[in-house]
């Protein structure tokens, strides 16, 4: 390990660091002060976002090719920070009031952040699953966390055994990968494809094993029962990260391992994906339409976007894995910023988090309202917001390659998707509140939901320079 790979992957070291140093403040104080195993995870992943984003944009291997060190892991190691660290400036309020210690929260909050920051620089597949296992491992425990919530410990139990079970599929899938092709590096994996005259049956059953455990970690349909049960019962915290950050990093393992390694046998996999996309987005936004709590709703949502995302891979073209980086980034933004808002409204009573506990709290706390308002028009993809350009890069791209029955899908779908989206401004401003109206805003709870909020407009004005870095970045 020389200099150079000691700075490519400084963001990685500074967060384990930081998981290292939020469990001595925690111990130092004897789990009677959390605010310092706060102050350290939220100082070391933002320290980790800005090296992630200085690094250099030119592609470089690290660890004799074992990682790319190149600017679409550095976008997405910063993202994967950033969402930590919203997190924990969104968890003191939410943990107090459940009642849940916060203890190794934030270090286990630390270690996903480097499990997905590997996931997403990994040009092997056996180093990507050793950053996948390390994120989920984390992520079990905190699904968990509320051990006295039943919903919490059921959701913990399920995501462990079928995490478990889609982990296996991809396991066996590199291995016949492996057997069939004789590396795991993904830069060797496309030149043996493009020096071969066809591939055998070990690897086609290789890749479908792939293509089922890939699905299961990003809840597309028929593999995405588990999400909204483990949605619901883990804490609203936890939900947010695990639908930005957990999806985010599963999207950027697939477009590495399928549009860099796989990308000469699309033929094997392209009709399966496309028709798992339509049913994505269908499945979760035809089922979202039925939800009574806001927080299921946005379950099946974030496997309603997963579904528009996978169009994006359909399309297997630099261009629409750039505009799935874009969406990615908008969605991440959009989703934190909906469950923040959320997670501030149900401090009131039982936290059922229904759309009856939003009646009249956007005419009570106009702010608030109105950035419930931007997140809410984002995901249903109205301009100017992130939202709409990064559907509108999706699509682009997929009918580019032909694929325009996926794009009115799409489209339909987005229609259905504004009832529910809208329905959520409509409770909170044109309701009348019922009972206690008072809610405790800190004020760096309140600055990141504002700089979300101002992010997806800047965002949805100037989308040209956020695509263009994409386009420089992806692999």
């Amino acid at each position: 390990m020389d200099s150079g790979d000691f700075m490519g992957v400084l963001p990685e070291l500074i967060v384990v660091v930081t998981a290292l140093l939020a469990i001595l403040a925690d111990v130092a104080s004897k789990g009677r002060n959390p605010s310092a195993a706060q102050g350290v995870t939220v100082l070391g992943l933002a320290v980790a976002a800005a090296v992630a984003l200085i690094s250099p944009s030119e592609q470089t291997m690290l660890m004799a090719g074992q990682l790319f060190n190149d600017g679409f892991s550095a976008w997405f190691r910063a993202l994967f920070a950033v969402a930590g660290l919203a997190t924990a400036i969104f968890s003191p309020l939410y943990l107090t009031h459940r009642k849940i210690r916060l203890g190794e929260y934030y270090s286990l909050l630390a270690m996903c952040v480097f499990g997905m920051m590997v996931m997403s620089a990994a040009a092997n597949l056996l180093l990507f699953f050793v950053g996948l296992e390390t994120m989920s491992i984390a992520l079990y425990v905190l699904v968990s966390f509320r051990r006295d919530d039943a919903a919490s410990v059921e959701g913990g139990l399920k995501y462990l055994v079928l995490g478990a079970f889609s982990s296996a599929f991809l396991l066996y899938g590199m291995a016949l990968i492996y057997g069939g092709i004789g590396s795991l590096d993904y830069v060797a994996i496309g030149e043996a494809l493009r020096q071969s005259d066809g591939i055998g049956p070990m690897t086609v059953t290789g890749i479908g094993l792939l293509l089922v455990g890939f699905a299961f970690k990003v809840s597309a349909v028929p593999f995405h029962f588990w999400s909204p049960d483990v949605y619901e019962g883990a804490p609203t915290t936890i939900t947010a990260f695990m639908s930005t950050g957990a999806k985010a990093a599963a999207f950027v393992g697939l477009i590495r391992v399928f549009g860099v390694a796989l990308i000469l046998t699309s033929e094997h996999w392209t009709t399966a994906l496309s028709v798992m996309a339509a049913l994505t987005m269908t499945v979760g936004n035809f089922v979202a339409l039925r939800q009574t709590s806001v927080k299921r709703m946005l379950a099946y949502s974030s496997i309603a976007h997963a579904g528009y995302l996978l169009v994006g891979i359909v399309a297997g073209t630099p261009q629409a894995f750039a505009a799935a980086g874009f969406y990615l980034i908008g969605y991440a933004l959009m989703n934190l910023g909906a469950f923040g808002v959320l997670m501030l409204i149900n401090q009131r009573g039982k936290g059922d988090y229904s759309f009856e506990s939003l009646r009249g709290m956007g005419t009570v706390y106009p702010v608030l309202g109105l950035m419930m308002s931007v997140f809410m028009f984002s995901l249903i993809g109205i301009p100017p917001t992130a939202g709409f350009f990064g559907k509108l890069y999706v699509f682009s791209a997929a009918i580019e390659q032909g694929h325009l029955w996926l794009v009115i899908i799409g489209l339909l779908n987005s229609a259905v998707a504004a009832y529910y989206y809208l329905k959520v401004v409509s409770t909170m401003f044109m309701a009348k509140p019922e009972g206690d109206v008072a809610i405790s805003q800190p004020f760096a709870y309140k600055a990141v939901l504002a700089i979300s909020s101002l992010l997806i407009i800047v965002i949805g004005l100037f989308p040209d320079q956020l695509v263009t870095a994409m386009l420089r970045a992806v692999p």
